[in-house]
């Protein structure tokens, strides 16, 4: 089979030489005593799932699938490496030499496909890869998964919490019918330019609509959204500071004069005529720069009602401050007094922004309002609630012999060995719990028993009779060649919208969420445990 062509890593600093200095020195210390060659196994995994929760959306995928395929140590790497690391002085120089020509030739992953929902101590990611260059890709595959599945997974429930909101008396304006959606405003928060882009493209995967970074619109090709600043607002202080010679200004005043207006602040509304001259098909306004309801809704409604009259469609308003959930009911209140003539009025949207995170949209929930957009920046991409996933990677076998980890925390200790692992779903196309197995064991059978088993608790174990057998990880390099290009993000979105739908409820509850079961086989449970008594130390009692 042909490689498939991808391009390289998004990032440019994405290389061979990001990664840390002891991965340098391990691999240096493999290929002095000879050991650099030998067939090793890692896998990628996340003990904790992320947020309280328990559940995450496996993001960052393609970019390992490019760093794989782009792997290379280049000329200026191995003269820094030579000459400007003391830890690496006194190295052999025939080890740079097979440094200078290493690749991923012998290199295969396995993997989980793109916006795969996942659990703790499920594998992300199989490496089969020579020991030195295995471990020299350690630090990069977490660099490009961690942050990525904690912003996806972040988007994710902020999505979740957006849309479970009550859809009250339906007497209400109708603003207050509809289920939000969320867009991403975060690149002026985010930790640099990296972190920025990566926000605005992972978010999207796990749900959100749009952002409003134009450099992640073009690359991602996706829906870029926003409207004016306050600054906007306050560099106009009269009417004279906006042409009059336009249909526009003549109608506001109108409308101004006729609905008795005339106290709402004349720089906002000069300011909002400018804007609607500049933008009339896509007019949404920042309403709250002076007063929200006395001023910044009125001055929209006026410019609104002109645009009508000229056959455009105003989109909406944003609150940026505030009881976002009285003032968004207010608006929408208000809107609803001219939907009988206008009905473009029962379509507007109001977008709220101002600090949103998860905890804000629950309690926003929690009594009625009018809010169509959340526009979240800062709490989304610097992921406030956890700033890091805690994702591992971990040698499990070496020239086929599996290796096991312990720890005083039960939590740490390693599933050893090379293993595949499978989905099992109910009759309902529901996932029942994730099952891994030996590499060589029989795969479950649709309609057969299966014994899954808590592979640290000797009391946990069910028997399961699947409807549906998934196998979890495919093949995404082999040896060099490229077997999966990444898929368009739009079309993962659409994965991750797809599991969220069919995941066990009590698994995605924001409060006290239910964990969802990472069993192993009754085969694997004895050999773990085999494994676990033949390398356990034994304590001596005198």
């Amino acid at each position: 089979m042909a490689s498939l062509q991808v391009d390289a890593p998004t990032n440019p600093l994405v290389s061979a030489l990001l990664t840390d200095l002891y991965q340098i020195t391990m691999a240096y210390a493999h290929w002095k005593n000879r050991r650099h060659n030998e067939p090793a196994i890692f896998e990628l995994f996340f003990r904790k799932c992320p947020f309280e929760g328990e559940f995450a959306v496996f993001a960052g995928l393609d970019e390992c699938i490019k760093h794989l395929a782009h792997f290379s140590f280049s000329e200026s790497d191995i003269a820094y490496l030579r000459t400007s690391v003391p830890a690496l002085s006194k190295c052999d120089a025939e080890f740079f030499v097979w440094l200078a020509q290493l690749d991923t030739s012998e290199v295969s992953m396995r993997a989980l496909p793109e916006g795969t929902l996942c659990y703790g101590k499920l594998p992300l990611i199989i490496v089969e890869a020579p020991l030195a260059i295995g471990q020299l890709l350690e630090t990069t595959l977490l660099a490009l998964v961690n942050y990525p599945t904690l912003l996806a997974t972040n988007a994710a429930r902020m999505v979740r919490a957006a849309q479970c909101k009550q859809l009250h008396d339906t007497t209400l304006p109708p603003q207050c019918c509809k289920l939000p959606v969320c867009f991403e405003f975060g690149l002026r928060r985010a930790q640099g330019p990296d972190g920025g882009f990566s926000a605005s493209k992972y978010a999207l995967l796990g749900g959100f609509r749009g952002t409003s970074n134009v450099l992640a619109g073009k690359l991602c090709s996706v829906k870029v959204a926003g409207t004016h600043a306050h600054a906007f607002v306050q560099s106009y202080s009269s009417l004279d500071e906006v042409a009059h010679d336009t249909v526009l200004y003549p109608k506001v005043l109108h409308y101004r004069e006729q609905l008795q207006y005339e106290t709402t602040n004349n720089g906002e509304l000069a300011a909002f005529i400018a804007y609607g001259m500049a933008f009339p098909e896509s007019f949404l306004c920042l309403v709250d720069t002076y007063d929200t309801l006395q001023s910044g809704l009125l001055n929209f409604i006026l410019v609104a009602l002109a645009l009508d009259d000229a056959g455009y469609k105003p989109v909406g308003i944003r609150l940026d401050s505030g009881d976002l959930a009285f003032l968004s009911m207010e608006c929408a209140k208000k809107f609803a007094e001219f939907a009988s003539e206008r009905p473009f009025m029962n379509e507007l949207d109001i977008v709220a922004s101002n600090d949103i995170n998860e905890r804000t949209l629950n309690k926003l929930n929690s009594k009625p309002h009018a809010i169509t957009v959340y526009g979240i920046g800062t709490n989304l991409v610097t992921c406030q609630a956890q700033p890091a996933l805690g994702g591992v990677y971990k040698l499990v076998e070496i020239n086929k012999i599996p290796r096991i980890k312990f720890s005083q925390d039960i939590e740490k200790v390693l599933i050893p060995g090379r293993k595949r692992a499978f989905r099992l779903w109910d009759k309902n196309n529901n996932p029942i719990l994730d099952v891994l197995l030996q590499w060589e064991e029989e795969e479950p059978k649709v309609g057969g028993k299966y014994l899954c088993r808590d592979p640290f608790n000797s009391r946990k174990r069910v028997l399961v009779s699947p409807s549906q057998v998934e196998l979890l990880h495919v093949p995404m390099f082999d040896k060099g060649r490229v077997l999966v290009t990444p898929q368009p993000l739009m079309k993962v979105s659409r994965r991750v919208e797809l599991q969220l739908s069919a995941a066990p409820r009590e698994v995605l509850r924001a409060d006290q969420p239910a964990p969802y079961k990472v069993f192993v086989s009754g085969q694997m449970y004895r050999f773990l445990h085999e494994i676990w008594e033949q390398n356990a130390p034994i304590t001596e009692l005198s």
